[in-house]
């Protein structure tokens, strides 16, 4: 009950949504720096410090993307089962929920307005936009204080 209900929707989208975070943007930045080298032929360290933190924010943009693609259905979710009638919410678990949502239901329980396939991924623009440019902020600030801590930037395998 109470908090709990959406725990699981929660899980569902905060525990894949902080793994692609990290994974995406690594895998990403690696890609941009072993494009400049192979394809430009500029390694990590010929771009200077300011080039470096712009493919950081570049790289983690991305990351937020995929991130909002992969956590919106969850977080959708999370918004719409604690909206459901009481009666529902008393006799129903997780998954019985979530296919109410999307195909609707009615019962002496209550009732439910599916919001299809389609439903899940309502909002989706604004919150890539959103997501997208905080994971680049957080990604681009994480690089600036290593490098003003004299640490290189992420990625690349520059000098130390």
């Amino acid at each position: 009950g109470g908090a709990y209900r959406i725990l699981p929707t929660l899980w569902a989208r905060q525990i894949p949504y902080t793994i692609i975070k990290f994974v995406a943007f690594e895998a990403i930045i690696n890609a941009i720096y072993n494009y400049t080298a192979s394809s430009l032929g500029r390694p990590k360290d010929s771009y200077g410090k300011a080039e470096q933190l712009g493919f950081t924010f570049a790289a983690g943009y991305i990351a937020g993307v995929i991130c909002g693609a992969v956590s919106h259905p969850a977080d959708t979710l999370c918004s719409v089962i604690p909206k459901l009638e009481e009666g529902i919410q008393s006799k129903f678990g997780f998954v019985p929920k979530c296919k109410m949502i999307l195909n609707g239901y009615s019962g002496p329980e209550g009732n439910v307005t599916g919001i299809g396939m389609g439903g899940l991924w309502k909002g989706f623009g604004p919150r890539v936009f959103m997501i997208g440019t905080l994971t680049g902020l957080q990604w681009f600030i994480y690089d600036t204080w290593k490098v003003t801590c004299g640490i290189p930037t992420t990625g690349g395998g520059g000098k130390k």
